[in-house]
C-alpha cells in the first residue's frame, strides 16, 4: 500500500528532472498527471535553470530541488529516463529525496534508465523490477529480479523499459493514485487490447502521423533487406551459406507481413518509398561480387546498419505495439548478425583478417 502524509485531500506527485531527459519520459507521466488534476512538482539539482530534453522538445524550469524538498510531502516520485538519471545519481540530494520516498512507502516509478538512481540509492535489492535493456545488468548486478515486460509492478515500486511503455507506465501511475477505471475513462494496464497510441498520444506523446511514419521506414528497410538477400542467396555456392541465407529471406517476409499489418490497424497503405526500396536493392546488389565472403560481408553490412537503424526506432515511439515489433525485428537481426559472423570466422580460418596497419601519430 502507497502512504502518505498529504492531508491536502489533492494528489500531489515529485518529477525529477535534470538535463539529457527523454522527452517522451517526462512529457507523458507529466501531462497525464495534469490532466487527472493532481498537483505536479517538478524537482531538479538547481533553480533558475531550463532543463532540456535529450530530442530537444522539452525546456522545463524547476519548480523546486531536491535540496529542500521533503518526501514525505509527496505521493509519488517519478524518475524518468534518458541521459539524466546519469546525473541525478551524482546528486546526493537527489539520492536521498529517493531513498526517503522508497523508505516511506511512497510510489516510487521509474523508466527506462530511470533505476540508474535507484542503484545508486541501493533500492533494488530483491526487488522485481525492469529497465532498458542496456541497464539489464546493472540491475541484476545491484540485486534486482530483473523481468524484460512493458510494466512490472513489486509493492510501492513502479518499472517500465522505454518510451513505447509510456501509456501503460502512466496508467499504472494514476490507477494506484486513485485516478483509474471507468471514472477516468482509462483501460486496465493489463488490456493488450487497448490503443494504448491513443492515450500516449493524449498524454504528449506520439502522433498517428509520427508512428506511421516510421513504420514506412522500417518496412522499407525490410523490404530493401529482402530483396538483397535474394541476390546474395543466388550467387552463394556454400549450401549452408545459402540455406541461412534464406531462413533470412523467411523472417524478413514474417516483419514485412507484421508491418503492413500495423499499417492497415492505422487505416494506411505502405508508403511509395517502401515499394522503391525493393527495386534499389535488385539493382544495387547485381553488379556486386559472386564470391561466398563477398556475400556474408555484404549481408552483415546491411544487418549492422538495420540494427543501429531499429534501436533508434524502438525509443522512438509512445506506442507499445509499434515497439514491441520494432523490438523483435531487432532481436531477430542480432540472432541473425551472430550466425552470419560464425559462418564467416570458419570460411576464414577462426579469425579476422587484420586491418592493413595505418601511418600516423595515434591519439
Amino acid at each position: 500500500m502507497v502512504s502518505t502524509n498529504n492531508n491536502s485531500g489533492k494528489k500531489k506527485v515529485a518529477i525529477l528532472i535534470e538535463n539529457g531527459v527523454e522527452d517522451s519520459e517526462f512529457q507523458v507521466p507529466y501531462q497525464a498527471l495534469k490532466q487527472a488534476g493532481i498537483e505536479v512538482s517538478v524537482l531538479g539539482s538547481r533553480m533558475n535553470e531550463a532543463y532540456k530534453g535529450k530530442q530537444g522538445k522539452v525546456s522545463q524550469e524547476a519548480d523546486g530541488t531536491t535540496t529542500e524538498a521533503m518526501a514525505s510531502d509527496f505521493d509519488a516520485v517519478i524518475i524518468p529516463g534518458g541521459m539524466a538519471p546519469d546525473k541525478m545519481r551524482l546528486n546526493p540530494n537527489t539520492v536521498r529525496f529517493v531513498q526517503e520516498a522508497m523508505s516511506q512507502g511512497k510510489l516510487v516509478a521509474a523508466v527506462c534508465h530511470g533505476p540508474q538512481l535507484l542503484i545508486e540509492g541501493d533500492l533494488l535489492k530483491g526487488r522485481t523490477a525492469t529497465g532498458f535493456s542496456a541497464i539489464r545488468k546493472d540491475m541484476i548486478n545491484a540485486g534486482a529480479n530483473y523481468e524484460d515486460k512493458p510494466l512490472v509492478v513489486d509493492g510501492n515500486l513502479i518499472t517500465s523499459r522505454q518510451p513505447g511503455d509510456l501509456p501503460i507506465f502512466a496508467t499504472a501511475i494514476l490507477s494506484r493514485l486513485g485516478y483509474g477505471g471507468k471514472e477516468a475513462d482509462l483501460p486496465s494496464e493489463n488490456d493488450q487490447n487497448a490503443e494504448w497510441w491513443k492515450i500516449g498520444d493524449a498524454w504528449g506523446g506520439s502522433h498517428k502521423s509520427d508512428i506511421v511514419k516510421g513504420l514506412n521506414t522500417v518496412l522499407a528497410g525490410e523490404r530493401y533487406s529482402h530483396k538483397a538477400l535474394e541476390t546474395y542467396a543466388e550467387k552463394a555456392s556454400d549450401t549452408t551459406l545459402k540455406s541461412l541465407f534464406q531462413e533470412m529471406i523467411a523472417s524478413k517476409e514474417v516483419h514485412i507481413h507484421k508491418l503492413e499489418a500495423r499499417l492497415d490497424q492505422f487505416g494506411e497503405k505502405p508508403s511509395l518509398s517502401t515499394k522503391i526500396a525493393e527495386a534499389y536493392a535488385k539493382v544495387k546488389n547485381s553488379i556486386k561480387g559472386s564470391d561466398d565472403i563477398y556475400q556474408i560481408r555484404c549481408a552483415l553490412g546491411d544487418l549492422q546498419t538495420a540494427i543501429n537503424d531499429i534501436a533508434t526506432m524502438m525509443t522512438a515511439y509512445t506506442d507499445p505495439v509499434t515497439t514491441e515489433t520494432f523490438t523483435q525485428i531487432q532481436k531477430d537481426l542480432m540472432e541473425q548478425e551472430q550466425r552470419l559472423v560464425d559462418l564467416y570466422r570458419t570460411k576464414v580460418g577462426g579469425e579476422l583478417k587484420p586491418a592493413k596497419p595505418t601511418t600516423g601519430t595515434a591519439v
